[in-house]
């Protein structure tokens, strides 16, 4: 097999969550771009079909889903009507997450009132925790069950899940919500865990760990502000905060089976600032 053909993921199907923007987005626009056909998936339901739509304009297959990752039900739901749409189910990305604000230091120089640990309102911890981790564990855990129904069904079992983490699940960052940093270490745990119990499935599972990168989370501030981006191009090792389709071949290479012999694994993508965190 030539080596470019180990990417080809023609007619295969894609459900990715959170793709209404940003990340999400980038990761649907690759599987579609790919030949795969894709289900776009957000708790922003217009956006979500609003995207959909503008790829099946430029000539892709894809459809949209209204999804709210921490209703388990509803996930449940939105995995079924992938599978009967097309068929089954050969990739999946855990992508949705939201921002939990400010951690408890400010660039500025000062503490931030409410981000510390002793003032740091239970509710936004709850609800960084459903989302960012448990509904991670969600997608993943339907994901699978419809990989390996399919696979019982034609007798080719197996599929690629992609699940992103961030550099903040790896080291402290003190500008970073709280909740945030365990909930995407567990998402990198969880990872190495199913990375062994689906191998005999054939089930591959990856973690993808951006660093910064200029989406809408956190309102957007980095597209918003010009002095906020200047500053942190300047403190990224190669120069720049990084746009999403900077991700487009990593998510590829991942969903296809020319990553067929990784799993359980992460893969750091953040212009080497976690580098600086060691020296």
């Amino acid at each position: 097999m030539a080596i470019l053909d180990r990417f080809d993921i023609k007619g295969r199907s894609a459900l990715v969550t959170g793709a209404a923007s940003g990340i999400g987005l980038a990761y649907a626009e690759a599987m579609a771009e790919a030949g795969a056909m894709v289900t776009i998936t957000d708790i922003d339901g217009e956006g979500a079909e609003r995207e959909a739509a503008r790829l099946r304009e430029a000539g892709y297959e894809a459809r949209a889903d209204r999804l709210d990752v921490s209703d388990f039900d509803a996930v449940t739901a939105a995995f079924d009507a992938h599978a009967k749409a097309y068929g089954g189910l050969d990739i999946a990305f855990a992508n949705a997450g939201i921002d939990t604000g400010a951690g408890f230091w400010n660039p500025a120089g000062h503490r931030n009132p409410d981000g510390q640990v002793d003032t740091y309102d239970p509710k936004r911890w709850d609800k960084s925790i459903s989302v960012n981790l448990s509904g991670v564990f969600y997608t993943v855990s339907n994901a699978v069950r419809v990989m390996k129904q399919a696979g019982r069904a034609n007798g080719r079992s197996g599929g690629s899940i992609i699940c992103t983490a961030s550099n903040a699940g790896l080291v402290t960052e003190p500008i970073v919500g709280l909740p945030y940093m365990p909930a995407k270490a567990g998402v990198l745990h969880m990872v190495r865990a199913l990375g062994l119990e689906l191998a005999e499935f054939r089930i591959r599972i990856n973690a993808i760990a951006p660093g910064p990168f200029v989406t809408n989370i956190g309102g957007g501030w980095l597209k918003k502000d010009p002095v906020a981006r200047k500053a942190w191009d300047a403190i990224v090792p190669l120069g720049a905060v990084a746009e999403t389709e900077q991700l487009k071949p990593l998510a590829l290479l991942l969903a296809s089976d020319a990553s067929d012999y990784m799993t359980g694994s992460h893969v750091v993508i953040d212009g080497g600032m976690m580098l600086g965190k060691f020296q």
